[in-house]
């Protein structure tokens, strides 16, 4: 097979590197990434400082191998910001400390600081890289990594390979949306809805495809919020991958992509070239609040046969009968059975409501995550035998220790109105149910409440539908800490996250922490052995823990905080109003009161003056 990634911007060079590195198993893939901050207008709508790496953006596609060892060497000089780098999907198989979420497997990369990623890659299929700290995805740090695989199922029908990564894009930095979303100005959590939506960090794209041939097409959601309705003009394709897990061919017109999921596709071309074909990638508008008038929901790509013919507007809309494939009746090529029940059942109930600062937060079980002092993962390698007691790991981070090898099972119920991506870090999970919308709860108890397939579908991201739930299976077989969260950024940054503390009396025998990651907390003063509270001598006592604000006075809702925000808002301005009037009148009194004296003055004077003039003309006559 031949991996193509001319239509990203990426230099001849490194092209012919990633080109080399393919051609050699099980060897060691090397790459150094200068973090920088760069200036990118990919919707040449607006220029705005961007995340590049090694002083370019779009980034580059990562490549390697099934079984090759690949280092990452990391330089942050973003200089105002720490970074971190997170391999979505990879296992991390007996490197959890390579996992990248800040203060979960490691503490942020403080600017001007050094950090190594050193992992094993023993999967294959379409993947991604992303920054895991700060929100800072979104600002540009967010990458294709495509892992080949020389016993691929579909290698003797495939003749090219092409990558498309579809995202959402923001003119605004994180930095400034952030603080702007979690406000008390916005008590109903309304997402910060996109400017553009991009094909490879870019707009209308051109893949150049020849007659009678088959492609394979990698597709990857790399964008911050909205999952993406993706379909090619004039042509049907076969899903053979969803989330680096093989899938028997399933032919589809439309496939919806949710943010970080990832679909692999084979699209036969045509055997003629007198026309070019649209493919078409249309923002999910359904998750946003308001929908701008300005705002282009649709990005535009085009299969080019002749490229002396022209490039066709698309047909085809989303509309109200509009039906995506379903990827739950997916059969994976493994054809792996279900598990057994389950050993350990956890239920997590997704809720959007404020705190008592009047600003929106996100909700498992009522409970927000809130980053603790030391790293989970240092926790579970510091706390000796109380690393088995999820009290050491703080109320706010969520934790759930799991026992090696033991069956898990995760049901999640929407509370909420909205579409939710739930990913898993360290493991794909069998998708064993999944409701419809508004179909209430799922109790966990009533074993006879669903029947699963025989032979259920895998990934690692899974769509939670409105009011609705989903079940996930999955065996505890990989010693770690792995964070389970929704991948809409903006739920992250409120809060939508539990940790799994898998087997950490498994994890202190068989793994380190590799000194240049402690020498990364060092150089950020973060702690980094104890318990969530940083305190290395009692680990039960979690005094001076990091938690949120506090909750709200019973009885008040997100319309209550409006309401009162605004009879705040109209009592004030109803004291300015009277104090203006105050003012203005006490100001016209005294102005009446001083003409008044000034008069008062002359009349004085005139009659002076004259009984002066009287008593001049009488010494005078």
């Amino acid at each position: 097979m031949t991996l193509s990634l001319s239509h990203f911007p990426i230099s001849l060079a490194l092209l012919l590197a990633f080109a080399l590195f393919a051609e050699a198993a099980n060897k060691t893939v090397t790459y150094d990434f200068n973090i920088t901050w760069v200036n990118a207008n990919p919707d040449s709508a607006f220029e705005r400082p961007t995340i590049g790496i090694n002083g370019q953006w779009p980034l580059p596609v990562m490549t390697a191998e099934i079984g090759d060892q690949v280092i990452v060497n990391v330089d942050n000089q973003l200089g105002n910001q720490s970074t971190t780098l997170h391999f979505h999907g990879l296992y991390q198989n007996g490197t959890t400390a390579m996992d990248g979420p800040a203060q979960v497997s490691q503490c942020g990369i403080p600017a001007g600081s050094q950090f190594t990623y050193n992992f094993t890659v023993n999967q294959a299929g379409t993947y991604w890289y992303h920054s895991h700290i700060h929100g800072q995805y979104p600002d540009g740090l967010r990458g294709p990594f495509i892992i080949s695989d020389p016993d691929y199922p579909y290698k003797d029908q495939v003749d090219e390979e092409v990558v498309i990564s579809l995202s959402d894009w923001y003119h605004d930095e994180m930095a400034t949306l952030i603080p702007q979303f979690i406000n008390i100005a916005n008590p109903t959590g309304a997402e910060p809805v996109p400017d553009a939506a991009l094909m490879n960090d870019t707009q209308n794209l051109t893949v150049p495809v020849a007659p009678g041939k088959t492609y394979l097409f990698h597709f990857v959601n790399i964008g911050a919020f909205a999952g993406q309705y993706v379909w090619f003009e004039g042509h049907n394709m076969s899903i053979v991958e969803v989330d680096g897990v093989y899938t028997d061919e399933a032919e589809a017109e439309v496939i919806y992509i949710a943010a970080a999921q990832r679909y692999s596709v084979l699209l036969k071309t045509k055997n003629e070239t007198t026309t070019n074909y649209p493919i078409v990638a249309s923002m999910d508008t359904t998750l946003f609040d308001v929908l701008p008038a300005d705002l282009n929901y649709n990005s535009t790509g085009w299969l080019v046969y002749d490229s002396t013919n022209p490039n066709p507007d698309p047909t085809q809309l989303v509309d109200a009968e509009f039906n995506e494939f379903d990827d739950s009746t997916l059969i994976p090529f493994d054809k792996e059975p279900l598990l057994p029940d389950a050993d350990q059942i956890i239920t997590l109930d997704v809720i959007m409501d404020n705190l008592g600062n009047g600003k929106p937060y996100a909700f498992f079980k009522n409970i927000t995550y809130v980053s603790p002092k030391v790293p989970t993962l240092y926790t579970a390698m510091t706390t000796g035998e109380d690393a088995a007691n999820p009290l050491v790991y703080g109320e706010y981070s969520h934790s759930y220790v799991l026992a090696h090898n033991q069956i898990v099972e995760i049901v999640v119920n929407n509370l909420d109105t909205g579409k939710h991506p739930f990913h898993l870090h360290g493991h794909n999970f069998q998708a064993i149910a999944r409701s419809d919308e508004n179909a209430g709860s799922f109790d966990a108890t009533n074993s006879t409440q669903t029947v699963y397939p025989a032979i259920p579908m895998r990934r690692d991201t899974y769509v939670l539908y409105p009011q609705g739930y989903i079940v996930l299976r999955f065996r505890a077989d990989n010693p770690g800490v792995w964070l389970f969260h929704c991948h809409i950024e903006w739920h992250v940054d409120q809060g939508l996250v539990a940790t799994m503390v898998e087997a950490p009396l498994e994890l202190q025998k068989s793994q380190t922490i590799p000194q240049n990651h402690l020498d990364a907390c060092a150089a950020g003063n973060t702690p980094s052995s104890g318990n969530a509270a940083a305190n290395t001598v009692d680990f039960l006592d979690l005094t001076g823990a990091n938690v949120p604000p506090k909750p709200l006075p019973a009885g008040f809702t997100a319309r209550g905080i409006v309401a009162m925000t605004f009879s705040c808002i109209a009592a004030l301005l109803g004291l300015a109003t009277i104090t203006w009037y105050g003012l203005a009148d006490m100001g016209a009194a005294s102005k009446l009161e001083e003409e008044q004296r000034i008069a008062r003055m002359a009349g004085e004077d005139e009659v002076r003056s004259s009984e002066g003039s009287s008593d001049a003309a009488v010494k005078v006559g």
